[in-house]
């Protein structure tokens, strides 16, 4: 049986710090606060591990709000997802089980009552930041075309959240430029008329840090996406993350420009996304993006996504 003290110590402590500051305002979905959870994970963590028959194989990989504890059963490595409950990681179970290992990590079992996910273990020191910018955004949309298929039931249609989106960014006061504010509320209009705005599974976040490598000798593809933020959507909504990321690497004024339609172009063309379709759902996204940073009061955040929707005005 693994001992509560065992199991904490394969949490990095910082990221329980961390996640103490979650809230219900972050999207928690029926569950416990950040505080809360952070609490009762080591004791979470020793329960799943039992029941799950597991063997932690060394200290938990950690992000914003889940912990990766690599593990084996039987001699299989996998890796165990303990996630804090919110809205974005809700159907992350359904989609991967929906997937079933095209393009994306396999899931082995889950547990959502505990937030807990069995998955394949990949490479958590490779993912898409070792690549030229170019080749890991054709990976990207290599992966996006797999994973591209008609969405389940039941996960958040992309049309509601892009309306209360434009509401919150409407009462943002300074968010936006009125001319951007003005052409954004004209895109989500046009875009969440058309019927086929939530017929697609979309990843929504699958940006250089969600792609890792495989295991060598597992016959599985070589970059698989990881941490899905699902949505019933458009496939041209997926771009944007793509742009917010490796930033140094983008330049100013006219370089930003190019560089930002080049990094566009090469991923629609790997995932067969139109791209006049992908420019205007990007130019949403980024509002969307430039009212959570105007929010919480991210000023560098800000200016750099006025900046990004310069570059894709026009």
């Amino acid at each position: 049986m693994t001992r509560v003290e065992d199991a904490a110590e394969l949490v990095p402590p910082e990221f329980r710090a961390s996640v103490q500051r979650f809230s219900a305002d972050d999207g928690a979905v029926g569950g416990p606060s950040g505080a809360d959870w952070s609490a009762q994970l080591p004791r979470r963590l020793a329960e799943v591990l039992d029941d799950w028959g597991l063997e932690p194989l060394g200290i938990g990989h950690t992000g914003w709000t889940a912990v990766v504890v690599p593990v084996r059963r039987d001699g299989q490595p996998l890796a165990l997802k303990l996630v804090w409950p919110h809205v974005e990681a809700r159907d992350e179970a359904l989609v991967l089980r929906h997937w079933d290992g095209r393009g994306a990590v396999r899931l082995v079992a889950a547990d959502p009552s505990r937030g807990a996910l069995l998955l394949e273990q990949l490479d958590p020191s490779r993912d898409l930041r070792t690549l030229d910018v170019d080749q890991a955004c054709e990976v990207v949309g290599g992966l996006l075309r797999q994973l591209h298929v008609p969405a389940p039931p039941g996960l958040r249609p992309l049309s509601t959240f892009a309306r209360e989106q434009l509401s919150r960014l409407e009462s943002t006061e300074g968010a936006l430029p009125r001319r951007m504010l003005a052409r954004t509320a004209g895109l989500v209009h046009e875009l969440t008329a058309d019927e086929s705005c939530d017929a697609t599974l979309v990843h929504t976040d699958l940006h250089y840090e969600n792609v890792l490598a495989s295991l060598p000798g597992s016959g599985r593809p070589e970059w698989l996406a990881i941490d899905p933020h699902a949505m019933a959507g458009h496939p041209g909504f997926e771009v944007q993350p793509l742009l917010r990321n490796r930033t140094d690497e983008l330049g100013t004024g006219s370089t930003l420009r190019y560089l930002v339609r080049r990094r566009l172009e090469i991923c629609c063309e790997a995932a067969a996304v139109d791209e006049d379709e992908a420019l205007a759902w990007t130019y949403v996204h980024t509002a969307m993006q430039a009212g959570w940073a105007a929010r919480d009061g991210d000023r560098d955040a800000l200016s750099f996504n006025i900046a990004l929707l310069k570059a894709l005005d026009g």
